[in-house]
């Protein structure tokens, strides 16, 4: 089958290649999917950079925890009736050899979701990383209903998505950031009610002009270490900072000005969800992606061939939303 792998860290065009291996044949409790889309995220071209890991995990590894394609053939003790299922999959490389972008992956059967037949095999390639980021930031805790919510980056990968569960979910004020007018209108075509373009508005000055002083109950936080100042500005006496992302890994916070006016600050990664979480989110979607009131937002579709091009626009991060590879011919 067709793959695209590296064997060494390092620069894309260094170290990424395509070419033929084995097919891979599905272990006790697993299923084959045949791939049709692989999506990439910031994670992806972190982990082959080797900001993530310093050696190699495996010999070869496969990049890649997102996709979406159709199960072709299932391992002992995995029920038949899950042959030719439309499904997107979740932390496909987290901890493998074996991601998504390749013609087959097998994995573990609990991993392979059915996709709606609403929602077609490319956005479902968006949904474990970008999709169930957003969600459990919205619904951790008691999520947002009757809150006023602040996304930062609201025309982003995951913040396009936050917005839209914010407000599908019951936040009465959607409050996102943006750089450009045309990433202030994708967030806004995703339900935000106000959009701040941060490079030209004092972010936290209009935050509170816009609630009238009060402050924002939630932030959803994609880079901590750029809007910390801000973010404890604009936040209400014990609202909470959901942090998903930062630009850095050591950070200097104001810990009087926290402690003092209760804010929480609560940090996650999507590959480490409980079981009852990723449960709770992964359902919570599915009804959504049922029901057909997601938007997806897909910047740039390209061939499995053109990895390296895909993986350097990942890591210039000017592109407003998901970047996915087409992998089925």
């Amino acid at each position: 089958m067709r793959a695209a792998f590296y064997e060494q860290l390092g620069p894309a065009r260094d170290v990424l290649q395509v070419g033929d291996i084995p097919l891979p044949e599905p272990a006790p409790g697993e299923v084959r999917v045949r791939v049709d889309w692989s999506g990439i995220n910031p994670s992806d071209a972190k982990t082959r950079m080797g900001r993530r890991v310093k050696e190699m995990p495996f010999p070869r590894v496969i990049p890649h925890s997102d996709g979406a394609g159709v199960i072709d053939a299932v391992g002992e003790g995995v029920r038949h009736t899950r042959l030719g299922e439309r499904v997107w999959v979740w932390n496909a490389a987290r901890g493998r050899p074996h991601g998504t972008a390749c013609e087959f992956l097998c994995l573990p059967v609990e991993q392979a979701v059915i996709l709606p037949e609403q929602t077609s095999s490319e956005a479902g390639a968006c949904l474990g990383i970008p999709a169930l980021t957003a969600l459990h930031s919205v619904l951790m805790d008691e999520g947002v209903a009757g809150k006023t919510v602040m996304v930062a980056g609201g025309a982003g990968a995951v913040g396009h998505y936050a917005v839209q569960f914010a407000s599908l979910l019951g936040a009465t004020r959607v409050i996102a950031s943006a750089s450009t007018p045309q990433k202030a209108d994708l967030a806004y075509q995703a339900g935000a009610d106000h959009v701040v373009l941060y490079k030209s508005e004092p972010l936290a000055e209009r935050v509170l002009d816009i609630t009238q002083g009060q402050g924002v109950d939630r932030v959803i936080e994609v880079d901590i270490s750029a809007n910390a100042a801000a973010n404890l500005q604009m936040l209400k006496t014990g609202g909470e900072c959901v942090i998903y992302g930062s630009g850095i890994d050591k950070l200097e916070l104001p810990f009087s000005q926290l402690l003092q006016r209760n804010i929480q600050l609560k940090f996650f990664i999507v590959y480490h969800l409980s079981p009852r979480d990723r449960a709770r989110a992964v359902a919570t979607l599915t009804r959504m992606l049922e029901r057909g009131v997601l938007k997806h937002n897909i910047a740039a579709r390209l061939d499995l061939e053109e990895i390296v091009t895909a993986h350097e626009i990942i890591e210039r991060g000017q592109m407003a939303g998901n970047v996915v590879l087409r992998v089925g011919r």
